[in-house]
């Protein structure tokens, strides 16, 4: 009697788990792009963060004109802010960055439209 719980309850989780990671992997895909693109910074000067919002932490800072290789678009949806994740390589020194910039200053022509966001419910 206590294998068929056990065996029992470890079927549950091993179904409960499959659902989780199948979610995931959905909501995954719908914020990456289909294929990385190459742009230029248009801002002046623009901090590229460490994750998706303006209060994270700061791993450098871009200038108009470096050069951005980004895959994947983030929607902040609390600021309703676009935002990309890529590689941003300065000109002056040649470092590269890697980390979230925000979507207006790395996609100026756009050039690649951002996905619509989902709707609210």
């Amino acid at each position: 009697m206590i294998v068929r719980q056990r065996v029992k309850r470890a079927a549950v989780a091993g179904a409960l788990g499959l659902a989780v990671a199948s979610g995931g992997i959905a909501t995954a895909s719908t914020a990456q792009a289909a294929d990385t693109a190459t742009d230029k910074i248009s801002c002046k000067a623009i901090k590229v963060h460490k994750s998706a919002s303006k209060g994270s932490t700061t791993v450098g800072i871009a200038y108009k004109g470096d050069k951005i290789t980004y895959s994947q678009w983030v929607y902040q949806k609390s600021k309703k802010t676009w935002w990309v994740h890529g590689t941003v390589t300065r000109k002056s020194d040649h470092k590269k960055i890697r980390g979230y910039v925000v979507y207006q200053c790395a996609n100026p022509y756009n050039t690649w439209p951002a996905p619509t966001p989902p709707i609210p419910k």
